[in-house]
């Protein structure tokens, strides 16, 4: 190599070396007089623009242990979520998101729940899976897309299932959510049963003017999975972030399951496929 252009070779070496080593103590870009979150103005019971979720009573908690505030960026849950919110910085946390996603980095789960079996009270009774011969022939909603489908399919439910669209993206839409409609259709008999979330079948079965069961499904084979831990996310690399938010995550443990609890949240067992004792996760 000619002198000259081992030189040029050298100096760009350096300067990549350099710019590495400085991206990896670059701070974390997140605002930190203020609790910049991102969120659905309409996904009751998870969050709302009149911040009464239980996401949003959450968000609060971790705004006051780090005694600053909420501040919302609204945008409908849909394709490119993540990319629209977070992605673009207009945001630095997303509460809810799958422990493990591969979207975000997540921090430590605060929570652990199921896929639940709704019905209607005195109709169904005493089933607790879904391969209970009282299903078969029976119409069951489901969002399309998610887990129950395919165990579905394996227990050959699916020519009765009634899948609903994963997204409510008309402005005219009757309901705020796809999981809000599913209720209400159980509650007009239009279906025999749904198998729901169930962060969100807890809380929409209270609501509704027709008694529900509310059964979360432990009793399912580990694949597809039915019981997820769920944590929040930040973007990949704020680490200093990440570990802020998961101490205040254990500082206020008990603030956060009292929020879960009086939203009907059914939460699990860390480990094991059972509900877990008031006062336990």
């Amino acid at each position: 190599m000619a002198p000259l252009a081992r030189i040029l070779a050298l100096c760009a070496l350096s300067l990549t070396t350099a710019q590495g080593a400085l991206a990896q103590h670059l701070p974390d870009t997140v605002t930190t007089d203020v609790l910049r979150v991102c969120g659905d103005p309409g996904n009751m019971p998870f969050s709302e623009r009149k911040e009464d979720g239980f996401e949003n009573k959450i968000a609060a908690i971790i705004a006051d242990e780090l005694k600053i505030k909420t501040r919302y960026y609204w945008l409908t849950q849909g394709p490119g979520f993540v990319r629209n919110t977070l992605g673009t910085g207009l945001c630095d946390l997303i509460m809810g998101q799958t422990f493990g996603s591969d979207l975000v980095q997540t921090t430590n789960p605060y929570y652990r729940s199921a896929y639940t079996l709704v019905t209607r009270a005195g109709e169904l009774d005493g089933v607790t899976a879904l391969d209970d011969p009282r299903l078969k022939g029976k119409s069951i909603g489901v969002i399309a897309g998610t887990p129950p489908v395919n165990r579905m399919g394996e227990l050959g439910l699916v020519s009765t299932m009634k899948a609903y669209a994963p997204y409510q993206l008309d402005p005219s839409r009757k309901y705020q959510t796809v999981a809000a409609e599913i209720v209400a259709a159980l509650a007009a008999k239009e279906i025999d049963a749904a198998v729901l979330w169930g962060p969100a079948a807890g809380w929409l079965a209270k609501q509704s003017s027709t008694a529900m069961n509310v059964v979360p499904l432990l009793k399912e084979p580990e694949r597809p999975p039915m019981a997820y831990r769920i944590a929040m996310g930040v973007r990949i690399g704020e680490n200093d972030w990440k570990r802020t938010l998961n101490t205040v995550l254990r500082k206020r443990k008990a603030d956060i399951d009292k929020v879960l609890r009086d939203y009907d949240v059914p939460l699990l067992d860390e480990e094991e496929n059972k509900l877990a004792p008031t006062g336990e996760r």
